[in-house]
């Protein structure tokens, strides 16, 4: 696989990743707390996946190979770590909802 692919893999999983965390928000906002766990599990593999794809080039780099670095790479590492934020951030303001609707529910 040339190294665009590999850079395209990352972009993608952390699309799909960031899809699942944004799903699941609309979940929590429908009060549908039972499909969340699944979501945010997709985006975890998801994650995961870039995540691996993400270490293996940094070994290879560290290991001596020389790995071009170019516009759409660093765009893949900034989806990455947007991604993790987000993730981070959607997954607090779905316990902030689920505890609003709690209270909100007494």
């Amino acid at each position: 696989m040339d190294i665009e692919q590999i850079i395209m893999n990352i972009i993608i999983y952390s699309g799909d990743a960031r899809s699942y965390m944004y799903e699941a928000l609309g979940k929590a906002r429908e009060g549908k707390y039972d499909e969340i766990d699944e979501l945010i599990g997709k985006a975890n593999n998801a994650i995961g996946e870039a995540h691996n794809i993400q270490t293996s080039m940094l070994q290879k780099e560290a290991e001596g190979e020389a790995l071009k670095v170019s516009i759409l790479f660093v765009h893949a590492q900034d989806q990455l770590m947007t991604t993790i934020s987000e993730k981070n951030l959607i997954t607090e303001m779905i316990e902030m909802t689920k505890s609003i609707n709690a209270l909100s529910n007494k």
